[in-house]
Order: structure tokens, then C-alpha cells, then sequence
């Protein structure tokens, strides 16, 4: 058995086991590959990539001749292993994603968990990230901010998600592709109303834009202008602020039973619309539960 027990007390490495590198590449301009990274591609066994035929331009761009292997969400449960072995033999593997940090919205963390367990030494290569990058440029508060990436696919959860951040007074940041981010934006108007909200495209490239405003202008530009190129959605957490204020009083005039139902009719479970009423109001779960027992 190749996994050790992994001790939360102490960080236990392998001897004599290779390294295993989390290597971020550009997310448009190769210029934003850093010296260290060139060198560690060139000097490991071998790259664990997400797309080979992507990352070998990439590495033909840079001259590294570095042996290739896929890696990627369709063959991690069997490759991972794999290149768990290789490491406990001593190869130092490089894993790389098509763009960004690899382990942010990739399989990448599933390796490094095995990794984890079986004593080996993780060290991450840092560069560029698209959430970062858009976030510390939207104008928006950095402060405090919470990472959602790409939602759910399924309808149910991505409301189910949505609705547990609605009163989270934290920035969020959301990836997109161009043929979902009209339908995105009009679920997070419906599950946070309007609020300050930027989508950055195409970061680093040559088409790079920065669209500023709210999600409601968001909706309006892109039903005017098709939208084209890979998307970072940033959106401002919620205020308390008089208008809140207004909105919770008028809220808090519904009853406990009829405020779970009108969350429930936009997509939220019961359990749920159970939960953030209670909060929203300050009540314990279980006096909104016995209020809404009769609801089906």
C-alpha cells in the first residue's frame, strides 16, 4: 500500500521521494512565465499536463523538452496513482493546468491530497491567476473576499449556493464561460439583487477589458454586446446599509412561514430557506422549523 497515514500533528515526508511542483503558467501573455518556472519544467522527470497538446506549444515556446503525460478531471482516479509512484521513486513531477495555478477549479488539489497522504513534499510555483487578478483590479473590496469558481451545473445546487451566500457581506469571485455568463448574471440578480459587480475578460490578452458597474448594467451590456472570451465575475458582498435595512424591515413584515415559502419558490430546499430565514431574522432553526411544518 503505497498511501501512508496521514497526522494532521506532524508533516511526515519520504525519504529520498521526489518533489512534487505545482507549477502556474499564463493565462494569456506568455511573458507572465517566471524564470523558476522555465527552470523546473526543464529539470523535472516529467509534467503531468491538463490538455498535452496545449501545454507542448508551451513548452516549445520556452525550449523545454520535458517528457509529457495527461492529467486531467477524466483519468485522475487511475493516473493519479500513477504519478503518486513515480514520486515515491524518486522523479520530480511537474503538474501544470492550461492556464493559471493548477488545483483552483482543476483536478490538481485531488493530487496533491494523495500527494499529502503519502508523505511526499508539495511545493507550489506561483504566477498567474486569473481570480486574483481580476479581483485586486475590479475596484471592489479585497478585504474579504470568497472564491465560488465555476457553479454548479446542476440548477438546484447552483440556486441552493447562491442563495446560502446572500447575505455573506464578502466580495465573490466567479469564473464564466461566454455562452453561460448572460444566464449567471441573471441568477445572481435574482438570488442578490443588484449590487456593484465587474466581469473582467480576456486578462493579460490582447482584447483585455474590464466591464464596471452593476449586475443589472451587466445584464444590459451583454444583451447589447455578444460576449466573447473567458470571464472573471467579481461581485460586491452585501451592505448594510439603509437601503438593507429598508429591505430587511419589509422582509421581516412577511411571516416566518410565508418568507420560507417565497425563498423555496425561487429554486432554495426547504431546508435551506429554513436555515437563512432563521438567520436572517435571528431565530433559532427549530422555532422556523415547527412555523412551517404544513409546508410541503
Amino acid at each position: 500500500m503505497w498511501l501512508m497515514p496521514y497526522k494532521k500533528e506532524v508533516d511526515v515526508l519520504l525519504e529520498n521521494a521526489g518533489v512534487l511542483y505545482l507549477c502556474a503558467t499564463p493565462i494569456g501573455n506568455l511573458e507572465d512565465m517566471t524564470y523558476r518556472a522555465v527552470r523546473v519544467l526543464c529539470e523535472v522527470e516529467v509534467i503531468a499536463a491538463e490538455d498535452t497538446r496545449h501545454t507542448r506549444k508551451l513548452l516549445s515556446h520556452f525550449d523545454i523538452h520535458t517528457r509529457l503525460i495527461s492529467y486531467h478531471e477524466h483519468n485522475k482516479v487511475t493516473r493519479g496513482p500513477e504519478i503518486i509512484e513515480r514520486l515515491i521513486t524518486g522523479e520530480n513531477v511537474a503538474v501544470v493546468s492550461d492556464a493559471g495555478l493548477p488545483g483552483i477549479s482543476d483536478p490538481g488539489s485531488d493530487l496533491v491530497e494523495l500527494a499529502v497522504q503519502a508523505g511526499i513534499r508539495v511545493v507550489p510555483l506561483p504566477g498567474a491567476n486569473a481570480a486574483l487578478s481580476a479581483l485586486v483590479s475590479s475596484g471592489l473590496d479585497t478585504t474579504l473576499f470568497s472564491f465560488l469558481g465555476f457553479l454548479p451545473k446542476n440548477k438546484k445546487k447552483r440556486r441552493e449556493l447562491l442563495a446560502s451566500f446572500a447575505n455573506s457581506s464578502y466580495t465573490m469571485v466567479f469564473y464564466e464561460s461566454p455562452h453561460r455568463i448572460k444566464q449567471t448574471l441573471a441568477e445572481l440578480k435574482s438570488a442578490f439583487g443588484d449590487r456593484p459587480a465587474v466581469a473582467a475578460r480576456e486578462l493579460t490578452k490582447k482584447f483585455e477589458e474590464f466591464i464596471r458597474g452593476t449586475i443589472e448594467s451587466l445584464v444590459t451590456h451583454f444583451a447589447e454586446n455578444d460576449p466573447r472570451g473567458e470571464f472573471t465575475l467579481i461581485v460586491g458582498g452585501r451592505k448594510t446599509d439603509q437601503s438593507l435595512e429598508a429591505d430587511t424591515d419589509e422582509q421581516e413584515q412577511l411571516s416566518v412561514e410565508d418568507a420560507v415559502i417565497e425563498l423555496m419558490e425561487t429554486g432554495v430546499a426547504k431546508k435551506d430557506a429554513i436555515k437563512t430565514v432563521a438567520q436572517q431574522r435571528g431565530l433559532p432553526k427549530r422555532e422556523v422549523y415547527q412555523a412551517t411544518l404544513e409546508i410541503e
